[in-house]
């Protein structure tokens, strides 16, 4: 369940906005804005970011801008903007018509650029990329001003000019903010302000050929805006003195920047680029693979957006950077199916039962329940027939001594139905068990003994003639290790993947009353997991994407908690 806003614990957010709204300081206005970069489909790292930045907004009664940081051509997509609004709608946030882009801003930037030219505050910088880089120094040692640093107003107002024009190229010349090239702070030693790329932009076309970096960008469009908290991840809190720098040059309308911790998830990797690595080199198939931490993936994977606001909400806001255990997503995943998912039989692996004594031509309809979680859900028929299927591991010919399923000899429960016990074991050439002859107790029909007598295995079911073809696809984690970037020196990230990430099961049978099921719709199949119905689903056969299984570590460690 998602944390209501009564129930949410104060946080240092939360506090700054509660008394900028005290004090007024805007004027008594909260306004925030996702500012995303159209280069890759967004993951579970900016679903906590969206969930902060639109569900502070939403709380506090503001607004919420999105706003697409397109001001890079050479990354960036359509694709990728459909993408990120398809994701943050499903999320469950609606920005109605404040949909913006760096783009829609570009003039103005410009303009703004000339000003800081004008007042001696940027110039036009001819080093190469790397003179630019070595002239910077590093951490305790301080940068060297650039020969071209003091070059005159004039003279910088002409190069910027002829590099909009296009008559240079790229690398030639930037433009670089004129600060202090021996500061602490690596990112006020004379920034990078524009580059020249001559590359079309998914927007404007071949309009420009100068492109504004993302610090120069940022701290502008959120004053255009009138954004009044601009909330970041933590790795920008050095950039923060650059963001006001630039507000504070240009004296236009300053809003203030807030960074918390971004999510870091173990067994995942959270970077665009390793992300972008793993579709291109073919180690997934596509952004919405389901073992993808995207958005996309976990949606297609049967991931719900209450699910992941839940987790939001429970790993709560932080200004510490830490490792969240990939357990506690799937516990809230786990949490919200277990209310919503309607439950249904279906055999991964299965195994022929023939009831001996059954009437051959008998069908009967077994009723059982939807949901135990939610009684409104009612009931559902399932046929149930001499021949049916059963799990392979649910039967052994040779038990352990606490084997409760079924093995020779042994009498069981198939739920909802009846007692049955093993009477005769068939095997073909190779000494595989392929088919189990038993015998049923008419007398037990809903699963219940008149006399009295107990059993311990209950096992799941459907009927060979009534069921549904199936394929099944189970997923787990798509790293091995906790931290899939610590490699040793010369490996590569890819080395910690999970050669068995994915396993596929092509002869699976479900219970009928999941024709026609809908892409995207989520069940529990009893005793195996939850699974969602894949968009490769057809008439003919259906797909299923395992979600999570049933087995639940963190409810586990909470239990004990509570137990301590």
């Amino acid at each position: 369940m998602t944390t209501t806003d009564s129930e949410r614990p104060s946080d240092f957010i939360r506090d700054a906005i509660k008394e900028d709204l005290r004090t007024n300081r805007f004027g008594g206005r909260m306004h925030t804005r996702f500012p995303p970069e159209p280069n890759g489909y967004l993951h579970i790292g900016h679903a906590k970011a969206i969930c902060i930045t639109f569900g502070m907004a939403e709380e506090f009664g503001g607004l919420y801008n999105l706003r697409f940081d397109d001001t890079n051509p050479v990354k960036e997509e359509a694709e990728y903007v459909e993408a990120i609004k398809e994701d943050i709608r499903w999320l469950g946030f609606d920005w109605g018509d404040r949909e913006f882009y760096a783009s829609d801003y570009f003039e103005q930037l410009y303009q703004w650029a000339v000003q800081l030219i004008k007042d001696g505050k940027a110039y036009v910088d001819s080093l190469s990329p790397e003179e630019i880089k070595e002239y910077r120094g590093a951490f305790g040692k301080p940068g060297r001003n650039s020969p071209y640093r003091d070059r005159s107003v004039e003279e910088n107002l002409d190069l910027f000019q002829r590099m909009r024009a296009g008559e240079f190229e790229e690398g030639e010349h930037v433009l670089r903010a004129k600060i202090d090239m021996q500061s602490g702070n690596m990112n006020l030693r004379d920034p990078v302000v524009y580059r020249i790329l001559h590359a079309t932009h998914h927007r404007t076309g071949d309009e420009w050929c100068i492109y504004p970096m993302y610090d120069w960008a940022h701290g502008q469009c959120d004053s255009i805006e009138g954004i009044t908290h601009s909330l970041c991840s933590l790795e920008y809190e050095d950039h923060r003195p650059l963001y006001d720098w630039f507000l504070d040059q240009l004296g236009i309308y300053h809003p203030q920047q807030i960074e918390f911790a971004r999510l870091d998830l173990n067994y995942t990797v959270l970077s665009k680029r390793y992300l972008l690595r793993l579709v291109n080199e073919g180690h997934v198939n596509g952004w919405d693979d389901p073992r993808m931490p995207t958005l996309s993936g976990l949606r297609r994977r049967g991931y719900t957006p209450e699910a992941i606001r839940s987790f939001c909400d429970r790993i709560g806001v932080a200004k510490t950077d830490s490792v969240v255990d990939i357990a506690l997503l799937e516990h809230c995943v786990r949490e919200d199916l277990n209310q919503r998912a309607p439950r249904v039989f279906g055999v991964l692996r299965p195994l022929k039962v023939v009831l001996v004594n059954y009437p051959e031509d008998l069908v009967e309809e077994m009723e059982c329940v939807v949901n135990p979680e939610d009684a409104s859900m009612g009931t559902r028929k399932v046929p149930f027939s001499r021949v049916l299927y059963i799990e392979q591991d649910d039967f052994r010919e040779d038990p352990l001594q606490k084997w409760f399923r079924l093995a020779p000899g042994r009498e069981v429960r198939l739920r909802y139905a009846y007692y049955i016990k093993c009477v005769d074991v068939v095997k073909d050439e190779q000494d595989q068990v392929i088919e189990l002859h038993c015998t049923y107790d008419p007398e037990t029909r809903g699963g219940w003994a008149p006399d009295g007598r107990k059993v311990k295995g209950t096992l799941h079911w459907v009927s060979a003639n009534h069921s549904l073809d199936a394929e099944v696809r189970l997923y787990d984690r798509l790293f091995l290790v906790e931290n899939p970037l610590d490699v040793a020196e010369g490996e590569d990230f890819t080395a910690n993947l999970n050669p068995n990430s994915l396993e596929v099961l092509t002869s699976c049978r479900v219970e009928p009353s999941l024709v026609g099921a809908a892409p995207g719709s989520i069940y529990q199949f009893e005793r195996q997991g939850y699974f969602c119905v894949d968009p490769d689903s057809t008439d003919e056969k259906l797909v299923f994407n395992r979600t999570v299984s049933l087995r639940d570590t963190w409810a586990k460690i909470e239990e004990m908690q509570k137990g301590n």
